[in-house]
């Protein structure tokens, strides 16, 4: 099997303890295999994104969205770093979403996404997405169970147009042990160039891990969807997190098959003109 369709979610009710975060299923190497993997399929990777990108500078309408999302010191920002960054930055657009502002609560929760949807030719990267909005909502009690419900069914409605519209929807929960964040969080206070990443209050958020596991459960059941399915990444080890976000990445960039655009202009015509002009001083 592949690390694809080993991390696909299945369908069906979801039991986040019977998946395991300290594995690599779908690839039987260690961990410098898994690097080197990753390493050996960044040229690919990179030119399929530059070739998106000028698909879309020249009137393409597709792009790809990954989404990421998993509790904190799972690593998002290590996938940035060490996937997302073997592609050329121009054609990437990273948004992170925070605590909503002022602004964004007076509409509703998809506003502010709507806003940050990747255009034309762009791997947009959500670090924390719309799925807060039904994550952190029912764990602290800030949306009642009837607008919970109606969240779902318009991720699931949102996401359809995107796919509709010519985007690749990627999603991703990195799936980490509470064990493995504490080590994480442990290593963050022992050394003073992370300190800056730490949190006080995740370690507050621990205390409501099972919530937070509940939540994420009925997030990936009811909006798991053909046009927009979950993978759930093991995340203790990061190497395989990487490969496998890449590998995700690869294919879908493989099936959308962007193909360098056309010259719109008469190129002998161009390269004559080059030619033959004359010396500039």
């Amino acid at each position: 099997m592949s690390i694809s369709a080993a991390v696909r979610l299945r369908p069906g009710p979801v039991d986040l303890t019977s998946i395991e975060t300290d594995a690599a299923p779908g690839f039987e190497g260690r961990k410098a295999d898994g690097e080197a993997a990753l390493a050996a399929m960044g040229a690919e990777l990179a030119e399929l994104q530059e070739r998106l990108f000028a698909e879309g500078k020249s009137g393409g309408r597709r792009s790809v969205l990954l989404v990421l999302q998993g509790m904190d010191t799972s690593g998002k920002g290590g996938t940035l770093r060490h996937t997302v960054g073997l592609v050329d930055p121009q054609g990437v657009r990273i948004t992170s979403f925070k605590a909503p502002t002022e602004e964004e609560r007076a509409h509703d929760f998809l506003w502010r996404i709507e806003r940050a949807l990747p255009e034309a030719g762009i791997l947009g990267v959500f670090d924390r997405s719309h799925y807060e909005d039904v994550l952190i909502a029912r764990v602290r009690s800030l949306a009642t169970p009837e607008e919970l419900e109606r969240r779902y069914t318009a991720i699931n409605e949102f996401e359809q147009r995107l796919v509709d519209g010519g985007t690749t929807v990627v999603k991703c929960m990195l799936h980490i042990s509470a064990a493995e964040q504490k080590e994480r969080l442990l290593a963050r206070l022992d050394d003073p160039t992370k300190h800056w990443k730490f949190n006080p209050g995740d370690i507050d958020e621990r205390t409501q891990w099972p919530q937070y596991r509940e939540a994420y459960q009925v997030a990936l059941e009811r909006t798991h969807t053909e046009a927009a399915p979950w993978h759930v990444v093991p995340a203790d080890k990061k190497w395989f997190r990487n490969l496998a976000i890449g590998t995700l990445l690869l294919e879908a960039l493989r099936g959308l098959d962007p193909q360098w655009p056309a010259a719109d202009f008469d190129i002998a015509e161009q390269r004559g003109r080059l030619v033959d002009e004359a010396p500039i001083a």
